[in-house]
């Protein structure tokens, strides 16, 4: 099972802090897993001009086909200015309609207040959706307050995180066992 951990936003620890638990958390408990992180500060991804995303080259294309190659995904995200940030709008742009399907994704936030703690549902989700993902209904809403010198410091945060990556994979297994028993029908 391959699981990609998405830090979407080029600025700032927090999201890349909430991450690092989350993807340490997923290789501790199921080491089995092939797991990458991929964290976009670390690449120059090109903004979408509606190609294929086997077009691209270079950090788009190992972005964009890694997501494809993908069983599972964590997308972590910071809130700005009451959205989702750019760089993670553009991978979903960069990805075919269809990207997400047959593959399940989950969510981590943080933001700076709890005021948007309702962007995931009104923003990413309808794009996940839309995208075909199997969505884990319940996400990890971080605020400013639950750090501290690039530590997590709320135990809460922490039970949650882990829930979360024990859904993720999951639903993950269980897609994959229905997928598998689907296509053993046919016989061929």
């Amino acid at each position: 099972m391959k699981i990609v951990g998405l830090s979407g936003s080029k600025v700032g620890s927090k999201t890349r802090t909430a991450m690092d638990y989350t993807m340490t958390m997923l290789r501790e408990r199921y080491p089995n897993s092939d797991t990458v992180v991929i964290d976009l500060a670390e690449y120059e991804v090109e903004f979408s001009d509606g190609r294929n995303y086997l077009e691209y080259e270079g950090d788009t294309k190992y972005v964009a086909q890694t997501i494809m190659e993908a069983d599972a995904i964590i997308i972590g995200t910071p809130i700005f200015q009451a959205s989702i940030p750019a760089t993670l709008k553009n991978i979903f742009d960069l990805l075919p309609i269809s990207a997400f399907r047959d593959k399940v994704v989950s969510i981590l936030v943080t933001a700076g207040s709890a005021k948007h703690y309702l962007i995931p549902e009104q923003q990413l989700k309808p794009i996940l959706s839309y995208m075909k993902a199997q969505i884990v209904q319940t996400y990890v809403f971080i605020e400013e307050k639950d750090f501290y010198r690039k530590e997590i410091i709320n135990d809460d945060v922490i039970l949650r995180i882990e829930r979360l990556v024990e859904d993720t994979l999951v639903l993950t297994e269980t897609y994959m066992k229905i997928r598998e028993a689907k296509e053993a029908e046919y016989g061929f």
